[in-house]
């Protein structure tokens, strides 16, 4: 591995990286994979090598800066000769001025800072992450891949709201989140489905956050979330679609500040405010208190709920595909989901199921049922390769 591109996904306390080779088109598996968490604090750097296999150990980082100066040294340690050709960098918001990746200069970025307000839990972390970099590289190629990027292809019925319209003019529209997940799962869908793979199909990414999107060969038509990620189906801590009059009461009648109501909806909703525990499916499935069951039942309802919306906007569904943590991992939740959906004919597996597939419906099911692991990292990887193929003009 003499060159390399590094990867990067930067939030608010953590740093997940990965290496991928660049002396040809990235494979789909990194060379190197880790992450840095609780930074600001005693942080855990964990790292898993190809040649070295699995490291961890503490370290204090102090912030992101820091942070990446450690994985620059670890790299030239392990990899000594190791060359890096550029960074690649998960951006959750591209607006409606980045419809794809871009290479990352000062006017692209004084562009997403002014995109902040429309993500401010992820947007100002993934640019520190930018401008850390380059001032420890400032030779360095950066590309920003952009989650709302692959929603672009949204038809006007889905992307807009019933707003005035010069407030859509303004910029006040459905963008949708998770798009480099949707990417990836596109992209490897026709070995899964065949030629099924361009026609009506509903991903679920089920993660702490947690989106839908419908595709149609294989591209956007309709998205849970809308203006920022804390729109659809219910979350971790986050409620997803929730009456706009809930938020005007608070402001209101309990005098709650804009500071407050944000926090609130960012922090203390979702699974974690219905059960009082936690907002991990893994935690709340281990949990005999009522409270855990009913956030379960309430997520397995709505995002059912919604899966049966998006198939309204592809005229009918040929498969449902379930992805990230929840959607990869958590069997009693998927099946909960699927059995909400029988109804339209989907027919579940019990033992597929039980082991995660990858097909997890019955042999006759008219809905085929699948659980496909996503991998944004490698389309990241895949963009900024691409776009540093060729020095920029």
């Amino acid at each position: 591995m003499d060159t390399a591109l590094l990867i990067l996904n930067a939030g608010s306390s953590s740093l997940k990286f990965a290496v991928y080779r660049a002396d040809a088109a990235p494979a789909r598996s990194a060379q190197v994979r880790g992450s840095i968490d609780a930074i600001g604090q005693r942080a855990c750097f964990r790292v898993r090598d190809a040649a070295a296999g699995l490291s961890e150990h503490e370290v204090t980082v102090a912030n992101h800066e820091q942070a990446l100066t450690l994985l620059l040294d670890w790299l030239e340690v392990q990899h000594p000769g190791l060359v890096l050709r550029a960074a690649g960098h998960r951006v959750v918001h591209g607006g409606a001025e980045y419809p794809h990746p871009v290479r990352i200069d000062d006017a692209v970025l004084t562009a997403l800072d002014r995109l902040i307000p429309l993500s401010p839990l992820h947007q100002p972390h993934n640019l520190a992450g930018i401008r850390a970099l380059a001032r420890l590289r400032p030779e360095l190629p950066q590309v920003a891949c952009f989650d709302t990027a692959f929603h672009h292809t949204l038809p006007p019925r889905a992307r807009n709201f019933a707003l005035p319209r010069e407030m859509n003019a303004r910029g006040i529209r459905r963008y949708g989140f998770h798009g480099l997940s949707y990417e990836y799962i596109a992209s490897v869908l026709p070995a899964h489905l065949g030629a099924a793979a361009e026609g009506r199909v509903v991903v679920a990414h089920l993660g702490y956050g947690a989106s839908l999107c419908a595709l149609r060969q294989r591209r956007s038509v309709e998205t849970s979330m809308g203006f920022t990620p804390l729109d659809g189906i219910p979350m971790g801590s986050r409620a997803g679609a929730l009456d706009p009059g809930v938020l005007l009461y608070l402001l209101r009648e309990e005098g709650m500040s804009v500071a407050q109501l944000d926090e609130l909806l960012h922090q203390r909703c979702g699974l974690l405010g219905v059960s009082g525990i936690s907002g991990d499916v893994q935690t709340l499935l281990a949990s005999d208190h009522p409270h855990a069951a009913e956030a379960l039942d309430l997520f397995a309802y709505r995002t059912s709920q919604a899966i049966a919306a998006h198939a309204v906007a592809l005229g009918g569904l040929d498969a449902l595909v379930f992805t990230a943590g929840i959607g990869e991992h958590a069997a009693p939740v998927r099946a909960a989901i699927c059995q909400h959906l029988s109804w339209l004919g989907l027919r579940l597996d019990a033992a597929a199921n039980t082991r995660h597939g990858p097909c997890i419906s019955q042999a006759d099911s008219p809905i085929a049922a699948w659980v496909i692991p996503t991998n944004e990292e490698y389309v990241i990887a895949r963009h900024t390769w691409a776009l540093t193929a060729t020095p920029a003009l």
